[in-house]
């Protein structure tokens, strides 16, 4: 039998890429597992975390959300390493199949050692497996398309995306559902079960892609040309400021969940996990994202003619205001009530619109700003924005824990804090904007 040879450019066709199943079955698992095991996260933390002699040893709030952040911060740095490993050295698909590995390691682990270790040497494995694959992927997708058929690339992406929020919004209802039925071990093992699934999948496609090879030194030295350093240096401080805004972006995935169980839980017919209120996010992006771009974005326009780094500043304050209402909600805890966790589904409204104000603009913005051979690159850039934002909420955690387990910013002050931190940010670049 002839030995099979892997394709070394696009095949002329005017149709999908023949891989595209594959990249989209891996890419829907991928998020599943993701998405499935940080929305139980804090959760496991604070109610099931194991002690080395098999009783419980769970954490206080401020440590798990440091925890969490601090996960968070490393999976959004390591997509750098990810870019440069690949560009430099193993190329696009070596570097997905060999992390995609370590990732299923690493919640094999959860799933397996329910301690302070095994959580620290999981969320280690994790971030690293995750984070490298990440620009991989994205990036990947290109690849496969040629002359003929790079008019459906937009589609492609369009599928890539809806695959994502696909595979978050179920895992998101569902691994909180597990992890109160079932415990950790489900809880993790599911996602750890879709993420092995998303490995294969990917693998059985590898005779049907186009394995673009590493490009070695010349990526650094192009990075190293000094009309590029420039381009870099004004694109970090954009992202530097919009860290901010993932810094409260995340809060949802730590600071509400924690809110929440202190909240009325019944809503619409239905008694909802603290930890499943998250799955929103990705169910309104999909109504929402055609919304603004199609209906208020043209009606703004007409007033304020928009930019990528004009809705940037919109988003930032948009998610400043968003945070009122969980503050507003931890006044009413304060009084002994139990408000309805119909709030954090409104809340979610604001935060996801501020998401597609800030988030999908920085990535265009990014991507059109960057040098043509450093896509990848910069794309890692922009990833490190949302680990520095995530770093911050770390640094805040860590410093507001008192040695009695309580905060310095209790209550309503915590959310006031970000709002704050938010609002100056947003004064500080808009001037810088302007002048871009």
């Amino acid at each position: 039998m002839a030995k099979r040879e892997y394709l070394t450019a696009p095949l002329p066709s005017s149709k999908m890429p023949a891989g595209i199943p594959f990249i989209l079955a891996n890419e829907a698992g991928e998020r599943f597992a993701f998405y499935g095991m940080s929305s139980i996260l804090v959760v496991f933390m604070t109610k099931y975390l194991m002690g080395s002699g098999g009783a419980l040893a769970v954490m206080e709030d401020e440590p798990a959300k440091e925890w969490f952040h601090l996960f968070t911060a490393a999976v959004y740095f390591t997509p750098l390493i990810g870019a440069l490993l690949s560009d430099l050295w193993l190329g696009k698909y070596r570097t997905i199949v060999a992390f995609s590995v370590v990732y299923c390691v690493g919640l094999g682990l959860l799933v397996w050692d329910q301690t302070r270790l095994g959580l620290a040497g999981g969320l280690i494995l994790i971030a690293l497996g995750s984070g490298i694959i990440k620009p991989c992927v994205s990036a990947n997708v290109g690849d496969q398309f040629g002359q003929q058929n790079k008019h459906l690339l937009s589609k492609m992406y369009s599928w890539f995306y809806f695959s994502i929020n696909v595979g978050a919004c179920i895992s998101m209802l569902a691994c909180p559902w597990l992890l109160d039925k079932f415990g950790p071990r489900v809880g993790f093992g599911v996602p750890a079960a879709l993420m092995v699934f998303a490995t294969v999948a990917f693998v059985m496609g590898r005779w049907k892609y186009v394995p673009i090879p590493a490009a070695g030194r010349k990526v650094i030295d192009e990075v190293l040309d000094k009309a590029v350093l420039k381009i870099l240096a004004r694109l970090c401080v954009i992202y530097v400021f919009v860290a901010m805004f993932f810094a409260l972006f995340y809060q949802s995935q730590s600071a509400w969940i924690l809110q929440a169980e202190n909240m009325n839980l019944k809503w619409l017919g239905i008694t909802w996990l603290p930890a499943q209120v998250q799955f929103v996010n990705s169910l309104y992006l999909l109504p929402m994202i055609p919304l603004f771009t199609y209906v208020m974005y043209p009606l703004i326009s007409k007033v304020f003619p928009l930019t990528p780094l004009r809705k940037i500043g919109l988003g930032m304050f948009v998610t400043a205001v968003c945070f009122v209402v969980p503050a507003w909600v931890e006044i009413e805890i304060a009084r002994g009530g139990k408000p309805s966790i119909g709030w954090q589904f409104f809340a979610y409204i604001l935060l996801t619109a501020g998401e597609i104000l800030a988030s999908i603009p920085l990535l265009e913005f990014s991507y059109t700003q960057a040098p043509k051979r450093l896509k990848t690159f910069v794309m890692s850039l922009y990833l490190l924005s949302i680990s520095l934002g995530n770093v911050f909420s770390t640094i805040v955690n860590h410093f507001i824990q008192n040695e009695d387990g309580s905060s310095k910013l209790p209550g309503a002050s915590y959310y006031w804090f970000f709002a704050i931190a938010m609002l100056v940010t947003l004064a500080l670049y808009i001037p810088v904007a302007m002048r871009f």
